[in-house]
């Protein structure tokens, strides 16, 4: 679907469908004003009747009336407080979106910029974060599905602004369509069922990635390569497999050739098992999502090449497959890092740490500004902070910061845990230097305890996207493309200052 920008007035323009908004109490905004006028006061009779209320996302939708080029007019309620917050503003945008797909007309305007966002005074935060859901909404997956979904009519959206704002919309509406883009990548790799998407198939499309764009060089590190480097913790979990590891590397150039790049690393077990350490039965099939802390990388990824971020970007994906067999780690196994420290496997369902440690000492040749793990590493993080907001824990408190407003700024949030030394302790093993889980209390926290003894070299944050990354059962179940908007917004924040 495309977005564009126009500065029209909304009863002048031609189109399948006019978008218009309504507050409670019959309050008419300054477009919505614009339309009574023009149709000799048919909003204001509508109102009086009580055809709609204006409760946020309610919708009523009326054919063509006397005095606009619009086919139709729906119009969708806003509340009654002079501001909405995000989630409202999010659930008018969506309550459009749904009526428009259900309609034949092939275009729809919006003439919503009269709306006010708290906390998204500028007219681009409030518009990218339309453009967002109004994007991310129109994905579906029917890959494997014998009968598609049905082509839909709608194929354009234009947003309706004064010109003063236009250009600031445009580049709202540009970077929404690259988030977007790259959170459908990362939705279609977390959704790909796990005998397709394994280590081998996730290095083929970063080789098709690298192939497409000349500033992006890829390297594939096998199994051989991965041992000559010393990686015990990251062997150790791929070897139960038929499907063998792989370390994927993509530089990105966008900035000049001495500036230090940002390195994101993601963990990426295409299917846990938990290996000998072996997971309930019930819910396991939605273990193929373990690999979204990479796919949300390669995701974000997508959406850097897109806009061409004038910055270097290494991406990390750790990459293998948990599975139990004569070959498998055992509980009570010894492996020596890339590091040289040595960590005793209490449990192999604790394996994101086992190849995130060693992707993290490999980071330190790229001498980083900073560098940022996403893993779905700790059922204790959807205990502690549920679905909707994703666990952040690092070693510098500005990044640490710059992360948390990203997510605030993207409506992708993360809430800070601590790190405190009292932690570590929990980690302490009597046969090696760190044991690979710290007991059933702060499972998250000791998480990121373990990462931090491999990330000393540099400022490093760690975001646990175990509640984010993907919805759980139903008929609903599938990824999300989070943590996409908050990496991005990161990324745009640094390309910008």
């Amino acid at each position: 679907m495309e977005l564009v920008v126009k500065s029209v007035a909304a009863a002048s323009l031609k189109t399948a469908t006019l978008v218009v908004p309504v507050g409670e109490d019959r309050k008419l905004g300054a477009t919505a004003k614009g339309i009574d006028d023009a149709t000799d006061g048919a909003l204001s009779a509508l109102l009086k009747r009580g055809d709609l209320a204006g409760k946020v996302g309610q919708t009523l939708l009326l054919q063509s009336l006397p005095g606009l080029k619009a086919e139709r007019l729906l119009l969708v309620g806003t509340g009654k407080d002079a501001e909405l917050g995000d989630r409202s503003w999010r659930k008018v945008a969506s309550s459009v979106l749904n009526v428009l797909k259900g309609l034949g007309g092939s275009d729809a305007v919006l003439a919503l910029d009269d709306i006010a966002v708290s906390g998204r005074e500028a007219h681009y935060e409030k518009t990218r974060l339309l453009a967002e859901t109004l994007l991310d909404g129109e994905y579906v997956f029917d890959r494997f599905k014998s009968k598609k979904a049905e082509p839909r009519a709608l194929k354009k959206i234009t947003l309706l602004t004064d010109k003063a704002n236009q250009a600031e919309i445009e580049r709202a509406v540009k970077h929404a369509s690259a988030i977007a883009s790259g959170m459908s990548f990362t939705r279609d790799l977390g959704n790909l069922p796990p005998n397709l998407c394994h280590p081998s198939f996730l290095a083929d499309e970063a080789k098709t990635l690298g192939k497409a764009h000349k500033n992006l060089k890829v390297e594939i590190h096998d199994e051989k390569k991965l041992k000559e480097l010393g990686m015990g913790a990251f062997v150790a979990v791929g070897q139960g497999s038929d499907q063998p590891p792989r370390l994927i590397v993509l530089n990105y150039q966008g900035g000049k050739k001495s500036e230090k790049p940002f390195v994101l690393v993601g963990k990426g077990i295409t299917f846990d098992t938990g290996g000998i350490s072996l997971k309930p039965g019930a819910g396991m099939d939605e273990m193929k999502y373990d690999m979204c802390g990479a796919a949300s990388v390669f995701g974000t990824l997508h959406a850097v090449l897109e806009l061409q971020l004038p910055i270097n970007l290494v991406c990390l994906l750790a990459c293998a497959e948990n599975m139990p067999s004569g070959g498998a780690t055992r509980p009570g196994d010894i492996v020596t890092t890339m590091s040289g420290q040595t960590v005793e496997i209490l449990n192999t369902d604790a394996e994101g740490r086992l190849v995130l440690c060693d992707t993290l000492t490999y980071a330190e040749r790229f001498k980083p500004k900073a560098v940022i793990d996403i893993a779905t590493l700790t059922g204790a993080c959807i205990v502690a902070l549920g679905s909707h907001t994703s666990g952040l824990m690092g070693n510098n408190d500005a990044l640490v910061g710059q992360l948390l407003d990203a997510g605030k700024r993207a409506d992708d949030r993360a809430w800070q845990l601590p790190l405190f030394e009292e932690y570590q302790e929990q980690l302490d093993s009597p046969f090696a230097d760190i044991a690979n889980i710290g007991g059933p209390k702060a499972g998250t926290i000791t998480a990121g305890c373990f990462l931090s003894r491999f990330a000393k070299a540099y400022d490093w944050a760690h975001l646990d996207i175990a509640g984010t990354a993907w919805v759980s059962g139903g008929k609903d179940k599938g990824a999300t493309g989070r943590p996409v908007p908050l990496l991005t917004q990161y990324l745009l924040d640094r390309a910008n200052g």
